[in-house]
């Protein structure tokens, strides 16, 4: 099997899969070998780790190799650096001839050599059902560019096509974020025919969910698509521990954590996609200051453009941390998904929403304060708390739902191989789009 792209839940479902006896062949950049978590000493023997090397690009860092590398204008310049390695990777397909090839949503070209070389597809999708969905009613439409949302009013309900009760859809400033995002760029080739182009191509669509989490969408999305849907788990990263004891950060943290009381601490993270501005960034710490509560902030390494505000960390010292490295949950969407995310999650009363400006999307710091302050103290937030407690520890604490997945998933691959032969499907080309 060959991954395309080294996305750390790719990694890990690899490591899960090898697990189970699969042989695995990890592609990944040459930058991105010493950033990856280790390879379990039992697994080392089933994956290795291939470096194709991206061509020079104007426009594009030498050393960006993924979008966290980048700021937003420049992320087009890496799809034209991958784009560029179609023969490289053709060759090396060729010459490992795997059984099965695992792809995102970039490599729209992907498929139609996966077709040449008589190797099986699987589209691996980090969102949601949910968010697929609703990003495109099917693949033909999405390669024909046929969506009757045109405006971003469009996208502040659910879609059509959603045939059960749900509260999936955007916010105003999402809409317009979103509209942006899928237009014609610089690399020439629009996002939606990406994703359409890998849908189209695939023999099954892997997605990082479980039935638990939203049974509903996916089968949607395979009623969709007309293709299998797998889902594969949420695949938690984990925990930070290393051979020989527990990793010395982590001892701070723990001693610290056992002062506060149970189930009294904010825990606020963005994920590695999402670059903050200056106003954000003071609005939030600010916010968590006028909340008095105690809160552990993991800050993305490398943010130098913006910076807490004067004297904040020794205002709130003793009661925040602030490190580089079952809650009910405060939610403050920014990019692509988590929008979507906040909804369901708010839907399903696990967590509250940050109120925003619905036009720009901004906060302020006594929305962020108000929030916190409902969550943790007000009835609503009661609520919220055992609700998060239940379903939340159900969904990413039990073991037995990820095994699970990972063996049914890993089960398909074993019983499908060579699928394409039977369910070819024609990859249009970008001069179709």
């Amino acid at each position: 099997m060959a991954c395309f792209w080294s996305y750390d839940p790719i990694s890990r479902a690899c490591q899960a899969n090898s697990s189970k006896g699969s042989q695995n062949l990890l592609y990944i950049h040459p930058k991105k070998h010493a950033p990856l978590p280790p390879i379990p000493p039992n697994l080392t023997p089933r994956i290795n780790l291939v470096s194709l090397a991206l061509p020079h690009v104007e426009n594009l860092p030498d050393n960006a190799e993924a979008t966290t590398d980048l700021p937003h204008d420049k992320i087009p310049y890496l799809k034209i650096a991958f784009d560029g390695l179609q023969d490289s990777l053709f060759h090396f397909l060729q010459s490992s001839s795997p059984d099965w090839i695992i792809f995102d949503f970039a490599p729209y070209w992907l498929p139609e050599i996966a077709t040449k070389l008589g190797i099986s597809g699987v589209f691996f999708s980090r969102l949601s059902a949910w968010t697929t969905t609703f990003f495109g009613s099917s693949y033909p439409a999405m390669l024909n560019g046929d969506d009757p949302r045109t405006d971003p009013q469009h996208f502040t309900v659910p879609p059509k096509w959603v045939t059960f009760p749900s509260k999936v859809a955007f916010r105003i400033h999402e809409a317009k974020w979103f509209l942006d995002l899928i237009e014609v760029n610089s690399s020439g080739v629009t996002n939606r025919f990406r994703a359409g182009s890998v849908l189209a191509g695939c023999d099954a669509i892997a997605v990082r969910s479980c039935l638990e989490l939203e049974a509903d969408f996916l089968r949607l999305l395979e009623d969709r698509h007309c293709k299998p849907v797998i889902p594969v788990g949420l695949l938690p990263p984990p925990a930070q521990f290393r051979e020989g004891g527990v990793d010395e950060e982590w001892v701070t943290i723990i001693e610290w954590l056992e002062k506060q009381a149970q189930g009294s601490v904010v825990y606020i993270a963005f994920g590695s996609e999402l670059t903050t501005n200056q106003n954000e960034i003071t609005e939030l710490a600010l916010g968590l200051e006028l909340s008095g509560l105690p809160f552990f902030w993991a800050l993305r390494k490398g943010d130098g453009s913006v910076r807490l505000p004067d004297g904040f960390e020794e205002r709130v010292k003793g009661r925040g941390v602030a490190l580089s490295f079952g809650l009910a949950l405060i939610m403050l969407p920014h990019v692509v998904d988590q929008g979507l995310i906040a909804r369901v999650f708010e839907e399903k009363k696990v967590g509250i929403e940050v109120p925003r400006d619905d036009e720009d999307g901004s906060f302020t710091r006594n929305s962020v304060a108000e929030s916190l302050r409902l969550v943790n103290d007000g009835k609503e937030g009661s609520a919220n708390r055992e609700n998060a407690k239940q379903q939340m520890m159900t969904l990413f604490g039990d073991q037995n739902i990820s095994d699970r997945c990972i063996d049914q998933f890993v089960g398909f691959l074993g019983s499908n191989r060579k699928l394409h032969a039977v369910t070819r499907n024609d990859v249009p080309t970008p001069s179709q789009s």
